[in-house]
């Protein structure tokens, strides 16, 4: 199988990790712990400054991380639904039961002020999965 992008070449399922931006402000980290267990906690720097919000309503600020069986609802609702998931998932090779992969392949430039930035070392971007990106927001386009 191609690896995804958002996906190491050595490990495709574990370890992942990204940066999460609120308006281009990194606020907190996003981790894939393990067999689908995800983490995610702010950043000490974000949590000491005054204009401090969270990312969502359902992850209010705090130090302790936030550990999820599988994608905290508030990420996973960031991801394509409908034809648009079936789209992104063969065009990028990601397994629609992949939604870490998902998240990091087609979330760095959401709708909203959320960007999820894949930080995995060994994480490639090849000219393909552009195309492929390019090809998924044409299609986008398309449909309205």
């Amino acid at each position: 199988m191609d690896s995804p992008i958002g996906s190491t070449r050595e490990d495709d399922s574990r370890g992942r990790r990204a940066v999460v931006c609120l308006d281009g402000q990194r606020v907190g980290e996003l981790s894939e712990i393990d067999e689908g267990h995800t983490r995610f906690v702010y950043d000490a720097e974000w949590l000491s400054r005054p204009d401090a919000v969270p990312v969502s309503l359902t992850l209010p600020l705090r130090a302790e991380p936030y550990n999820s069986k599988a994608l905290h609802p508030f990420f996973e609702n960031l991801l394509p639904e409908g034809w648009l998931l079936q789209l992104s998932t063969t065009k990028l090779k990601i397994s629609p039961d992949d939604a870490f992969g998902l998240l990091l392949a087609t979330c760095a430039d959401c709708v909203g002020a959320v960007e999820i930035v894949p930080t995995t070392p060994g994480v490639v971007v090849t000219l393909d999965d552009h195309a492929a990106a390019d090809a998924i927001v044409a299609a986008d386009a398309e449909a309205r």
